[in-house]
């Protein structure tokens, strides 16, 4: 199986479920209300900021696999939208769903030749190192969002 499949099938599995830890992050959003997810908890991000800054680096480095630029800054990754009504919530939600399976897609379409090659600049690395980090990076908040989640919905 080539690489870019087997990243893009990580990355399928941690939004959409199958990965060895038995841990998504679509299923963890189930039930999570625009409510629960703006609420804070002890300091904490909430819900909704660690989606959008999960995603914040899925949308990005999707549009430089569609040929555009790296326009994404660390510095924006938590400038999450102000969402006011439940459907915003959902359909920032399926806003997200949608833009993942295509970044997968153009993932699968890449040749594993690409994953060396520098990712819009040398200074940002390769592309394996971006798209390894994106699969690390959505693990590692998809925990805090499962534990904010317990803190709010666990009476």
């Amino acid at each position: 199986m080539k690489t870019t499949q087997l990243i893009a099938t990580s990355l399928h599995q941690v939004y959409f479920g199958g990965n060895w830890t038995a841990s998504n992050f679509r299923d963890n959003l189930k039930g999570v209300t625009l409510e629960i997810a703006t609420k804070e908890v002890k300091g904490l991000n909430t819900i909704l900021a660690l989606s959008f800054h999960i995603h914040y680096y899925v949308k990005g480095t999707m549009d430089v696999l569609n040929g555009g630029e790296l326009t994404i800054r660390d510095k924006f990754s938590f400038d999450y939208p102000k969402l006011q009504t439940e459907a915003e919530w959902q359909e920032f939600q399926n806003t997200m769903w949608k833009e993942c399976k295509e970044f997968i897609s153009l993932i699968e379409k890449l040749d594993d030749n690409a994953l060396d090659t520098f990712l819009a600049e040398q200074k940002y690395g390769t592309y394996y190192r971006n798209l390894a980090g994106i699969i690390e990076h959505t693990h590692y908040h998809l925990g805090q969002i499962a534990i904010i989640k317990k803190f709010l919905t666990t009476a």
